[in-house]
Formats: structure tokens, C-alpha cells, sequence
């Protein structure tokens, strides 16, 4: 327990150091103590309350933002660009951080994703990641550039890393077909690095958007009114989900070849890259369910999410 004279020495020395910025070598001298002595001094003052160092988040909303994303929905990260073109130059350096030595990164399709995947900067040396897809392909429902193997081979070359690609549909045209693929080496080989993720980054659809050229050239319209009906909210690799985020089981779920929402959410980091209006209530519903720990968004999405959803 501190007596009085020592605090006014830490006192003494605080404000030294934090108001007229004086450096450690340069209070040790002035004071004729140790260096180690004030750093150790400043230490204890944090400790006790006699300094207090606080953030004005106001002087960046879109830290703020951040910040708040974090606490409601008991986020790891999150990244908030200014607008939705801005994505991939936010998330890409956040995704950067998350990649620990010899990381398997599972991938899934689509225009976010694929924004993300163009703003990872070339590696300068091979890296021992494994990139693979985790969900079937779009069987040329979608542009090339959004499909998963496509984006899937992208991040290996930039991140100088291997790739495992999938040799199956996403959607197949009935159970029988969907269970022989599962007995196949390819799969199994597939699905085991699924129970192994260490990072996902995926995007985050929604029936909403179901008047949109990509979702009418996958889902149709009889796929998109049976989702509906049943109040699906959104969905991550073609798995489905109400706006609470529990799963929601459709005609298509035996006929899909994705990894399941239980299996995503064993990886580390799960991060969902996603933005606009008509993906509000898909994002409510993956934070909800905990599909994902990881959000990357834009400022007016981030600012919906915390304002109107502070309470979730």
C-alpha cells in the first residue's frame, strides 16, 4: 500500500511525463531516479486510478462503430469501410491479422468475397496456408469470377499458399446424387479440412435480394418463394437461416453440398463480409446465431446494426 509521499511522486512523475511530455530519461534526470523507476512508477499510477487514458471514438465514427459492433454481438473483430465499394480494402488487412502460420482457410463464393479476395496483398515469400472452398460450385449459374474455385485459387496465389478445389456442385438434382459424391475420396479429403478451419471468410445471402441476376440464375423463383415461406432470412454457403439465425431446413438442404452451419461455427475466426439494406436482416440473423465472429461491413449497415440493435 502506497503512503502519501509516494503518491505524490507518482503523481509528480505522471504529470511530468503525460502533460509536459517529457520523456522517462528525461524525468529519471530531472528527479535523480532510475529510469526503470518511473516506468515502473507510471505503471503503478494506470493501476490506481491517478491516470485514466480514454478513446473519443466520436472523432471516428467508423472506429466507434467498430468498437460497438464488438460489445453487442460479443464480436473478435470487426472492420467498418465508409461504403460498400470499399469492402475488400478494409477487410483484407483485418483477414491479414487473422492468418496464423499453416492456416487453412476455407472460402465461400460471391461478389463480397470476391472483393476481399482481390485486395489481399501478394505474399513476398511462399506461406504454408492451405486455401480450399467450403461449398460446391455454382455448376455455371454464376460469372466466373464469383465462383468459389475461382476464389479459392485467387487467395492461394496471392497468399503464395496451396489449394484444394471442389470437383462438385453446390445444389444437386436430388439426395441420391448429393450421397454418392459424400462417399467419394475428393469429398471426404474436402470435408476433412472443413473440421479443421482456422479462418472462414464468406459472404452472406439473402432472399431479398432474389430479384437480383445472380440469386434468380441459382435459386429461381420457386426455390426463392419456398425459402420465404418458410422465414429464411439469410444464408452462408447455401445453408440457411431465420432472422434469430436458427437453422432453417429447406427442400434443398439434402440436395446441398456445403459445409454445415454446426461445422463453420468450430473455426476460430468466421468472417462474414456483407453490406446494404436488403442484407439487413441476413446480417442480424448470422450475428444472432453466432454464424460468424467476424463482421466486415459498411458504415451505413454497422450504423443500423448498433443503433436500431443495441439491445439484441
Amino acid at each position: 500500500m502506497e503512503n502519501s509521499d509516494d503518491i505524490r511522486l507518482i503523481v509528480k512523475i505522471a504529470q511530468l511525463y503525460y502533460e509536459q511530455e517529457m520523456t522517462q530519461a528525461q524525468i529519471a534526470q530531472s528527479l535523480g531516479i532510475y529510469r526503470t523507476t518511473i516506468s515502473r512508477l507510471l505503471k503503478r499510477g494506470r493501476e490506481l486510478g491517478v491516470v485514466t487514458i480514454a478513446i473519443n471514438y466520436d472523432y471516428n465514427d467508423s472506429l466507434w462503430l467498430e468498437e460497438q459492433l464488438k460489445q453487442i454481438f460479443g464480436l473478435k473483430e470487426a472492420a467498418v469501410a465508409p461504403q460498400e465499394a470499399e469492402l475488400g480494402a478494409y477487410g483484407a488487412p483485418l483477414v491479414e491479422r487473422l492468418l496464423s502460420a499453416n492456416a487453412i482457410i476455407g472460402f465461400g463464393w460471391g461478389r463480397a468475397v470476391s472483393m476481399l479476395v482481390e485486395s489481399l496483398p501478394t505474399a513476398s515469400q511462399p506461406r504454408q496456408h492451405v486455401c480450399v472452398p467450403i461449398v460446391g460450385g455454382p455448376s455455371g449459374k454464376l460469372p466466373s469470377r464469383y465462383h468459389v474455385n475461382t476464389l479459392t485459387y485467387a487467395a492461394a496465389e496471392r497468399l503464395k499458399a496451396e489449394s484444394y478445389l471442389a470437383d462438385f456442385p453446390a445444389l444437386l438434382d436430388n439426395p441420391t446424387i448429393r450421397n454418392g459424391i459424400m462417399q467419394s475420396q475428393h469429398y471426404q479429403t474436402l470435408a476433412g479440412y472443413w473440421q479443421k478451419l482456422d479462418v472462414a471468410l464468406v459472404g452472406i445471402g439473402s432472399p431479398a435480394i432474389r430479384h437480383g441476376a445472380n440469386w434468380q440464375a441459382f435459386y429461381g423463383n420457386a426455390q426463392s418463394d419456398e425459402l420465404i415461406a418458410r422465414g429464411v432470412a439469410g444464408d452462408i454457403c447455401s445453408r440457411f437461416f431465420d432472422s434469430d439465425g436458427a437453422t432453417v431446413l429447406t427442400d434443398m438442404h439434402e440436395k446441398t453440398l456445403s459445409i454445415p452451419l454446426s461445422t463453420l461455427r468450430q473455426a476460430r475466426d468466421i468472417v462474414g463480409i456483407a453490406a446494404g439494406e436488403e442484407k439487413y436482416d441476413a446480417i442480424l440473423g448470422a450475428l444472432r446465431g453466432k454464424h460468424i465472429n467476424t463482421l466486415v461491413t459498411d458504415r451505413a449497415t454497422a450504423d443500423y446494426l448498433v443503433r436500431g440493435h443495441a439491445h439484441d
